[in-house]
């Protein structure tokens, strides 16, 4: 049964996080937001895991800023998500998201995440090894660490036309990471995943969800 739970980081922090799916699956996975926060289309991505059989932990990244948030999608969202995202460093972030790992005990743990949560999972598999496994969906700033050294398997998906991420970036990252799994999907523009927003495209998103599937399926298993 889905509900909220309080996690608390190396450094003392607490935070919320949202749980979901069997507590005793062998598929754990820790859900990472976009800067909107763990928002109604958050926790409907966490159900659509729980109904595939895995264990999640979205933890609330924005908690260092601000307790609470749900945003929406309007130009007004976004900025006031980028302002919160901004006073949430890195190191934070990685200890956050470490904290929502260690729910799971000893079983393996993937990490998945959205948007700026696409960029922390990537810096999951880089920066720790608390991670069996990592998938990014249209990742924004990977491009800015496309040169650091993942420590498991790692898979990215992005949209062909995505206004914040170019083409350019993706290859980029595909050229200094040849050994990873990168999707890109044709038409399809940011937040692609997202049933809420204008953006959505449910072919590219069943393919990603697919591919999303059998990876952690393969690594976690």
């Amino acid at each position: 049964m889905a509900d909220w739970i309080t996690l608390t980081a190396a450094d003392g922090h607490d935070m919320d996080a949202y749980r979901d799916g069997p507590d005793d699956s062998p598929y754990c996975l820790v859900v990472l937001q976009e800067v909107f926060g763990v928002n109604s289309h958050m926790r409907y991505a966490c159900a659509q895991l729980a109904k595939a059989g895995f264990s999640v932990i979205a933890p609330a990244l924005l908690d260092r800023a601000e307790r609470k948030v749900e945003l929406g999608y309007s130009p007004e969202d976004l900025q006031y998500g980028f302002a919160l995202r901004a006073q949430v460093p890195e190191s934070a972030s990685m200890m956050d998201i470490e904290a929502a790992r260690a729910a799971f005990g000893a079983r393996k743990v993937g990490v998945l995440g959205y948007c700026w949560g696409g960029r922390v999972a990537w810096l999951g598999a880089t920066r720790s090894d608390a991670f069996a496994a990592s998938v990014a969906w249209y990742g924004g700033g990977i491009v800015n660490h496309k040169d650091e050294v993942p420590r498991c398997p790692v898979q990215m998906h992005f949209g062909e036309v995505d206004h914040s991420i170019s083409m350019a970036d993706v290859e980029a990252i595909r050229a200094a990471q040849p050994g990873i799994d990168i999707f890109v999907y044709d038409g399809a523009s940011h937040g692609f995943g997202c049933e809420e927003r204008p953006t959505f495209d449910q072919a590219s998103y069943d393919l990603a969800q697919s591919r999303t599937l059998d990876f952690f399926h393969k690594h976690l298993a």
